[in-house]
């Protein structure tokens, strides 16, 4: 992989990153702590459960998991889009030399 590959590489690795850090953020912060009080005005059917309280407890840890899924399917994308790319032009390694040979 060249350079200009591995830094595209790297800036969508890192842009993918951010992005996913920034919902978990929103939905983590946001919803379960600053917002928590206005949501709760909102009452999930089934069990009367405030909204903001569950999304807190339950929604924030199904989000979360939601994101290692979804890191998980981008990853493979960019890895199969940046190593296709690279297997096209291998990389030439270096020459090994036997020190054990006379």
């Amino acid at each position: 992989m060249n350079q200009n590959n591995r830094r595209a590489y790297w800036r969508a690795n890192t842009s993918l990153i951010r992005n996913l850090l920034i919902i978990w953020a929103v939905v983590s912060l946001g919803l379960s702590i600053l917002l928590v009080q206005p949501l709760n005005t909102v009452k999930l059917v089934g069990g009367g459960v405030p909204l903001g309280f569950w999304i807190a407890q339950q929604g924030s840890i199904y989000v979360f998991v939601a994101l290692i899924f979804v890191y998980a399917y981008q990853m493979d994308k960019l890895d199969r889009k940046y190593l296709k790319n690279n297997a096209a032009q291998p990389e030439q390694q270096p020459e090994t030399t036997d020190l054990h040979q006379p």
